[in-house]
This record gives structure tokens, C-alpha cells and sequence, in this order.
């Protein structure tokens, strides 16, 4: 059997001296993103709630440590549990920092004002290649992020070619679209084209990806551990911050405008949806016996039943809306029975690609909070409400930058990258990139500085 780990996985597309013995190359990698501009944007970022307006909710940043911890903790127990792992020695384990540096990075290429900022930077792209966050991610990683010194090339990080496979979560070149492709294609640019072919000559070797996509083990535990943390996590904060209750939620099931989305998204029936929402709910959180209930899953179909189902439910399922220890109990739980539910398929051929799984059962109880979540709270009048104001703050100040002298609008170093932009696509690009890499707070305050009365002062630098 071929080992997990190749020598070419530690390939950089610039050359440099990783002979430190106390330190991996992996390891580096992790330091090097840990320390990036790029990485304490996330701060400033949207997760679920807007940053601008809270300093509890979680932020891109705080999710994404998040994601690492659920992601380290499932490689460890791949490692300590799978019969592959633990027969080999510790060299052809799972590599923790590798995929603790994944997670970190996976959301990277976020756009200020969340999902909504991602479509507006499509909306300025279409035509010109795109916006998309995924893809983003892996061209600030390798292109714009600045850290090996003049004269090297432009690489960004300069991370490993490995690191870099693991944040490939969709194995898709994106071209440059037609103009009415209205919906982010998840991908990579056509940019990273060539970076991308040597990324899989490193990790597969003359292995071919037969039949399926190139998404490494590590890139599978980072996005699994990311739809664990948006499921439950962002679920939390919608909990303490009154936008959702347990109740709601098993109620809202039965309206045609939230359940019919859901189950077209999950290839699920009415009843199925229904009954994993009442027990996530209901089991252990709630015991249906304490209640004194006999509500079938056709009881409250049918509307019966409903008045005893909320008094009894209510007060039980106030106490995780209301009490943070209670919310944070529940969240755990959901959590470690995801980490214990995940399971590794390996691949002999090519272990690189080895399948990594939720359980069938978690799998879609995961995907039911996850889109549930959507209907009902970043659905919300109140929500669509900030991300169409910061939509259009976004295509403002694209509008505003791409104009005649809009360079002059620009810090120095991305006016220079305007300025010596090789036609129309390039220039737009850079444009993009400048505006992808704002926080929710800075691109505000950029946008009032162009249309605000009352901006802010010039001495404060761009």
C-alpha cells in the first residue's frame, strides 16, 4: 500500500530551506498563515450576524478556529481508531497541522458582508471571470498574500503545494462566465490554472484522479468539520440573539415556504425532514416521556395536538434559547457525536484521496440544521435587510474604483497592480481583490468616504 504522504507534498513553487528539524514544512505553513494580514481580516468579517453591530457573536475568525478544533479532533480520531492509521508508524498518520491550516484558511477569501458580498463581487465580475470565496482563498494563499522578499516571485505564502490541495474544496475550473451567470461557480480561477496542475502532479504523482474529483483527506476533514461548526455554532448565536427558538423551528417545518427549499436541497421527503427536526430537538435535550406526550409524526401533521405540543415544548426548549450553559451543552453534544460519527473509506491506490464520511443519519442531520438555519434566520427580513445594503455598498465602490482615475482612489500598492494591469480583465481583478480583502468596518467606512457628508479624515491613511 502507498503511503499517505509524498516527498513532492512538501514542493513550494519558490524554493526555500525547510531543513528544520524541530519543524515540519507543515508546520511552517501553519505559522506562516497564523501571522498573515489576511488572517486577522477574518476578525472584521461576517459570519452570521454583522461584526459592525456585535462583539460576542462569532466572526469569520473565531469560526474559523472553531472549524480547525472540529477538524484536529476528527483527524485524531481517524488516527487512533481507523485500522490503517494506527498500523502505520507516526510518519503516515494524519498530519494535524496540515489540517488544522486548512480549516483556518478555508474561508480566507470571504468578501466583506458575507454571502451577500460574494454575490455582489460576482455581480462586478460577470463576464470577467467571476467571484467566488473558494477560489479567492486559494489565490490569496499562493498569489496575493506578501511574504518571501524581493526578488522571489509573486507566490504569496509560499506554502506547500500539499497545504494548498487542501484547501481545494471544489476541483473546478471556473472560465471566464457569460454575462448573464448570475450565481458564484465554486472553483478556482482560470489565474491559478497552471498552479493548480502542479498542485496534483505534487500530491498524486502519476496517480490519476479516476473517475471522481481531487479533494485530499485533509480538505475532506475541513469541509466536513466546517458544515459541523455552521450548523450548530452559527445555530447558537441565532439562539441567544432571539432570531430562532427550538419550537420555531419544528413549527416553521410545516409552512410551505421553509420546508419545501429544504427538501429540495436534500433529496429528503416532508415526514423525513419533520422527524429529524423534532428529534434533534426532542432527543435528549427533551425527553418526550418527562412531557407526559404522545404526539406522533402524523399528529402533527395533521395540526393536531399543536396547543400541548407548544406549551410543554415551549418551556423546555426556552431554557436553550435563554441559558447559555444549556445552549452550549446542547451544541457540544451535536458536535461530538459528528466527530465519532466520521469514518475514512481508504483509498489503496492513493491514499492522498482516501473518502472521509459523516455517518448517513449525522450527515443529514447536519444538512437539516444547516438549511434550516438559512430559511429562518439569514432569511430573515432583518438580515436580507443589512446584506442588501452591503451589497450595494460593495458594487459602489467597485463602481467607483473602476471608473476613469478610480486608481487614484487606491492605496499605493494596489494602484500600482491597477496601473500596470495587463487589460480590461486584469485590471478588474485587482480591483476585486482590493475590495474582497475589506472588512465589513473598512469597507463602510471606505464607501463613506466617497459618498458620506461627513467622511473620514484625510489624514487617516487608506
Amino acid at each position: 500500500m502507498k503511503h499517505l504522504y509524498r516527498k513532492s507534498d512538501r514542493s513550494r513553487e519558490h524554493p526555500i530551506d525547510d531543513s528544520v528539524p524541530h519543524r515540519s514544512a507543515f508546520r511552517r505553513d501553519y505559522a506562516r498563515l497564523l501571522h498573515s494580514p489576511a488572517f486577522r481580516r477574518l476578525q472584521g468579517k461576517t459570519q452570521l450576524f454583522p461584526s459592525v453591530e456585535h462583539d460576542f457573536f462569532r466572526n469569520r475568525l473565531t469560526h474559523s478556529l472553531e472549524v480547525a478544533q472540529v477538524a484536529k479532533s476528527i483527524a485524531l480520531r481517524l488516527n487512533h481508531c481507523d485500522a490503517y492509521f494506527r498500523k502505520n508508524n507516526q510518519k503516515n498518520k494524519i498530519d494535524t497541522d496540515l489540517v488544522e491550516t486548512a480549516a483556518l484558511a478555508h474561508d480566507l477569501g470571504h468578501p466583506p458582508f458575507g454571502h451577500n458580498g460574494e454575490r455582489a463581487l460576482n455581480d462586478c465580475m460577470r463576464g470577467r471571470g467571476g467571484f467566488e470565496g473558494n477560489a479567492q482563498s486559494l489565490r490569496i494563499l499562493s498569489k496575493l498574500s506578501k511574504k518571501e522578499p524581493p526578488p522571489s516571485p509573486e507566490v504569496g505564502l509560499n506554502l506547500t503545494h500539499r497545504t494548498l490541495a487542501a484547501i481545494l474544496k471544489y476541483d473546478n475550473l471556473i472560465t471566464i462566465e457569460k454575462k448573464d451567470d448570475a450565481k458564484p461557480i465554486k472553483g478556482y480561477y482560470q489565474t491559478e490554472e497552471e498552479l493548480v496542475k502542479r498542485i496534483k502532479r505534487s500530491v498524486l504523482g502519476k496517480t490519476s484522479v479516476l473517475g471522481g474529483e481531487f479533494k485530499t483527506v485533509e480538505c475532506q476533514i475541513m469541509d466536513i468539520a466546517d458544515d459541523i461548526a455552521y450548523s450548530t455554532y452559527d445555530l447558537e448565536d441565532a439562539l441567544k440573539a432571539g432570531f430562532v427558538t427550538p419550537l420555531q423551528m419544528i413549527l416553521a417545518v410545516q409552512q410551505d415556504e421553509v420546508y419545501r427549499p429544504v427538501i429540495e436541497k436534500l433529496g429528503i421527503d416532508r415526514d423525513t425532514l419533520l422527524d429529524h427536526t423534532i428529534d434533534i430537538w426532542l432527543e435528549p435535550a427533551l425527553d418526550p416521556k418527562s412531557l407526559n406526550l404522545d404526539v406522533s409524526l402524523l399528529d402533527i401533521q395533521r395540526g393536531e395536538e399543536l396547543a400541548m405540543l407548544s406549551a410543554a415544548v415551549h418551556a423546555k426548549t426556552q431554557e436553550l434559547a435563554e441559558d447559555g450553559t444549556a445552549r452550549t451543552k446542547f451544541t457540544s453534544r451535536l458536535v461530538d457525536e459528528c466527530i465519532e460519527g466520521t469514518d475514512v473509506v481508504v483509498n489503496d491506490g492513493c491514499p492522498a484521496l482516501s473518502e472521509v464520511k459523516l455517518n448517513p443519519g449525522l450527515l443529514t442531520r447536519v444538512n437539516v440544521l444547516k438549511h434550516l438555519t438559512y430559511e429562518l434566520v439569514i432569511q430573515s427580513p432583518n438580515l436580507k435587510t443589512v446584506e442588501h445594503r452591503g451589497g450595494e455598498i460593495v458594487k459602489d465602490i467597485f463602481r467607483a474604483l473602476s471608473g476613469g482615475g478610480g486608481d487614484m482612489l487606491m492605496p499605493n500598492d494596489y494602484r500600482e497592480r491597477v496601473v500596470k494591469a495587463d487589460g480590461k480583465l486584469e485590471r478588474a481583478r485587482a480591483i476585486c481583490d482590493f475590495i474582497a480583502g475589506m472588512t465589513d468596518r473598512y469597507a463602510i467606512e471606505f464607501y463613506g468616504r466617497l459618498r458620506s457628508e461627513s467622511p473620514q479624515t484625510i489624514f487617516k491613511p487608506l
